[in-house]
């Protein structure tokens, strides 16, 4: 997209909020317009001129490095081949830090748990929510019968309904191994902020998801998560209630994921399955992400 965002003609006005129409964007299916980032929704904001000025930038450079691979976006990367600058590929590229403790209380409790029973819920550093969306999370994963383990800085008032299911839900205060969490054999969904780190380390697991977008590009990897690739059960966001989730469309999605006997949910977790060894290979010794990086680090040698 930000590569496209010279070509408009000088003195553009979009306003995406009201556009009812989908946006064509080279390498990618029509867009809804609500799923522009927001700093993109109206060409009056400071900040969609800000986005204009370094995408030209972009186009003066000598090749960009895309934490991604053809095997994850295949349309988006062939449409950008024949271009200039030249788009070197080279994810899934995914920081795994420091292990963390076999004792940590979310890896003990999955332990316990069936193999990919558990819907892990996590939405990044900035994903905190309002009592009445708290209300509803919590109501919708005891309605859904389905184990889970809920990242939540500070619980709301509207926890009885998540008590009740101690034996089958975890909620936790504070930060956690994403990693190794989405790696434990327990986890078998991943209701996600769409953020691309946690996009690429569901993927590099084969664990799909269920996308809940908050801010940034979030909404653009949603909407690619469902319609391109097919790793994500689609649910409701009400981007103009501040992505508000209604608990009934959260307990669908939870349900179409997890429940035996769902066909989009067989279908999307095997295609995560098969990304998943896709990824893999691509940064094996010889796979199109490792030459890719060879290639970059001979150039800036020669």
């Amino acid at each position: 997209m930000m590569l496209h965002l010279p070509k408009l003609p000088p003195h553009t006005e979009l306003d995406f909020w009201e556009t009812k129409q989908n946006l064509c964007i080279p390498g990618i299916a029509p867009v809804p317009a609500l799923s522009m980032p927001k700093p993109l929704m109206s060409s009056k904001l400071s900040s969609f001129r800000w986005f204009v000025h370094h995408a030209r930038r972009y186009t003066e450079t000598e090749g960009i490095i895309v934490n991604s691979n053809s095997d994850i976006e295949p349309k988006a990367l062939a449409a950008l081949a024949d271009g200039k600058p030249e788009i070197f590929p080279a994810g899934p590229i995914i920081s795994f830090g420091e292990s963390a403790s076999t004792e940590h209380g979310c890896l003990m409790w999955l332990d316990k748990q069936p193999a990919k029973s558990v819907v892990f819920l996590c939405f990044g550093s900035r994903g905190a929510f309002e009592p009445p969306q708290v209300d509803e999370m919590a109501a919708a994963l005891e309605r859904s019968g389905c184990r889970f383990l809920w990242v939540l800085r500070a619980p709301g008032q509207g926890m009885k309904g998540v008590l009740r299911t101690k034996e089958r839900g975890l909620v936790w205060p504070s930060r956690v191994p994403q990693t190794e969490i989405l790696a434990h054999p327990a986890v078998g969904g991943f209701v996600t902020h769409c953020g691309w780190n946690s996009i690429l380390e569901s993927l590099w697991f084969g664990v799909p998801m269920i996308p809940w977008p908050l801010y940034a590009e979030q909404h653009l990897n949603a909407f690619e998560l469902v319609s391109e690739m097919g790793v994500a059960v689609d649910m409701k966001v009400d981007r103009k209630k501040d992505n508000f989730v209604d608990g009934d469309d959260l307990e669908q999605a939870v349900r179409c994921l997890m429940e035996e006997g769902s066909e989009v949910g067989r279908r999307v977790r095997a295609n995560a399955e098969r990304i998943n060894a896709l990824c893999r290979k691509a940064v094996e010794r010889g796979g199109s992400s490792y030459l890719n990086l060879q290639h970059v680090a001979e150039n800036m040698l020669n």
